[in-house]
């Protein structure tokens, strides 16, 4: 018998959760081979799938498997307490109570929120209640039928490889059905203990010491979505606390909802999924456009422009918020003798060009925001962790302050409200300061493509195609010669760990990372021109042909 049916037929006789066990008995062979031919891995991001039944999808047995291998990992290093949060989708509450319960089950103290709340709150619990470990049930920014599980450390950051690695070890040990799945309710109230509303309080008082202006937002408009998600209350009341007396939430994604009904792709990296925030805004005369992720740690900006609404990239916030925090703190005389900024390698270089200008040192590390948080550690252990200003990546995360460890949706919010208002107070908006920004610095143009593989055959097309990238590589990025090559996996002149990820930059300053994703099915390729603002597009178009020809209808 074929491995996936023996798996399949496993769990036709042990599951006992009906629904899942009616997806069971509906499934072609097809859809057995793709649900039961591998694990749900347990990447250095935790788990991330689709939610229905199988070894490779996100279900309540899945969850389990997980969490009993994490409590094994946890009794082995003497770690005796979690803190747990969760996002606004389908599942999450039910996910966190079994991850509660299982921890539980083995001796371990639980900390769990009432209801869903941001991801960087997560890590606060784990910092301010002294937790040994975090989980957070969250997919993110992925579609509705996706969700997730992701594992902290002590210090408020997601697990770094090495600890990833060895919870790993413990998970494949994890016989599934040995024993009955743990009830929530056995230990509600004893070992599972909620949190409070001082700490939510003490939270967002900690967000509000950011503030690089006391002055109340009270010149700006603004357009707030949660996108149906865990920022619904927390972003809301802290924009409200600073005056901001013109915000209008969109109703129709205000309240959580795992079905994202006007938002099936909840990513507010897309311009489609502001649209309606977009509509309301021009209707209501507003300034500019605010959206978090269900999770609530990004941030989707859209500005006005003329009688229509300009999505911002990541980067280009990015580039806004780094400017606005330098130029404040040095107007302030606060800016520290050695101030650093931090950033993922696929983030914009014009950050170097604006840092350069400060004195600031920009440090460099692998895609995924637990690195940046290992950074503001590192400089913690030094006792220098108050040079620490910003760090981002382009993928729309940004944090500021050092009392989390991961992107924090909330801060971003407020700090690009305060940026808009303190640029539209001079006279200008948004847009009008980038501008400012690419005359004195260059112009930058970066954009990210991604290309889908689905499904077990698309994954061996990708890493076929990956593996024939690095036999054959490119010589030239659209017109202009290839100048150097990096191949992450092998690289040893920067302290960095080994990644999937290979960088190549060309004589006339264009760059092109190419990774695939840790958390979707895809190929990014993180395209960057630098030079004139004509030849700009011209430039990006060649090269986004090569990465198509390379990667596309595969």
């Amino acid at each position: 018998m074929k491995d996936y049916l023996a798996k399949y037929n496993q769990w036709l006789a042990n599951v006992t959760d009906k629904t899942l066990l009616g997806e069971l008995k509906a499934m072609t062979e097809h859809e057995i081979e793709e649900a039961f031919s591998g694990e749900l891995s347990f990447g250095t991001a935790g788990l991330r799938g689709v939610m229905s039944a199988g070894t490779a999808r996100m279900n309540i047995y899945t969850v389990y498997r997980a969490t009993e291998g994490l409590a094994q990992y946890m009794n082995a290093h003497n770690l005796t307490s979690c803190a747990i949060t969760y996002d606004s989708r389908n599942n999450s509450r039910l996910f966190s109570e079994i991850t509660a319960a299982t921890l539980a089950s083995h001796g371990i103290k639980v900390y769990i929120t009432r209801e869903c709340m941001p991801t960087p709150y997560l890590s606060f619990m784990v910092r301010e209640l002294g937790c040994d470990t975090g989980v957070n049930v969250t997919a993110s920014h992925n579609p509705a039928e996706y969700n997730g599980y992701k594992v902290y450390d002590n210090l408020g950051c997601q697990l770094l490889d090495d600890a990833a690695n060895e919870v790993t070890r413990f998970i494949e040990q994890v016989q599934l059905f040995k024993h009955p799945l743990p009830q929530f309710s056995d230990y509600e109230n004893k070992l599972i203990q909620y949190t409070s509303a001082e700490l939510e309080n003490k939270y967002i008082e900690r967000v509000l010491q950011e503030r690089l202006s006391q002055d109340p937002i009270d010149n700006l408009k603004v357009v707030y979505s949660p996108l149906n998600g865990a920022g619904y209350r927390i972003v809301p009341e802290v924009l409200t606390r600073v005056g901001l007396r013109h915000l209008d939430i969109v109703q129709e994604q205000a309240t959580p909802n795992g079905n994202f009904p006007t938002c099936p792709y909840p990513n507010p990296e897309l311009p489609k999924t502001l649209t309606l925030a977009r509509e309301i805004a021009t209707a209501r005369g507003a300034d500019i456009v605010i959206a978090n992720d269900p999770d609530c740690d990004r941030l989707g900006v859209a500005v006005k422009s003329g009688m229509e609404f300009q999505q911002l990239s990541g980067n280009e916030v990015g580039v806004l918020l780094t400017d606005y925090i330098l130029t404040r703190l040095h107007e302030q005389g606060k800016l520290p003798a050695k101030p650093v900024l931090v950033k993922t390698i696929v983030t914009t270089i014009m950050v170097d060009a604006i840092a350069q200008d400060y004195g600031a040192e920009v440090r460099d590390v692998l895609t995924g925001f637990k690195y940046i948080g290992n950074v503001i550690a590192g400089l913690e252990k030094l006792g220098q962790v108050d040079s620490y200003l910003f760090g981002f990546e382009e993928s729309c995360g940004y944090l500021k302050g050092s009392y989390v460890r991961d992107k924090d949706g909330v801060i971003a919010s407020l700090l690009i409200a305060e940026c808009a208002a303190y640029h539209k107070k001079g006279g200008k908006t948004l847009l009008d300061r980038l501008q400012q920004l690419y005359s004195k610095y260059g112009y930058f143009f970066q954009n990210t493509v991604s290309y889908r593989f689905e499904g077990l055959e698309g994954e061996r097309v990708k890493n076929q195609l990956l593996r024939s990238l690095r036999k054959s590589p490119q010589k030239k990025l659209g017109a202009s010669s290839v100048t150097e090559i990096c191949d992450f996996l092998t690289q040893t002149e920067m302290d960095l760990p080994k990644a999937d990820v290979l960088r190549y930059r060309s004589a006339d300053g264009s760059q092109l990372i190419v990774r695939p994703s840790g958390t979707e099915p895809l190929i990014k390729c993180y395209i960057t021109v630098k030079g004139n603002e004509q030849d700009l597009q011209s430039r990006y178009t060649a090269i986004k042909q090569q990465t198509d020809k390379l990667f596309g209808n595969k």
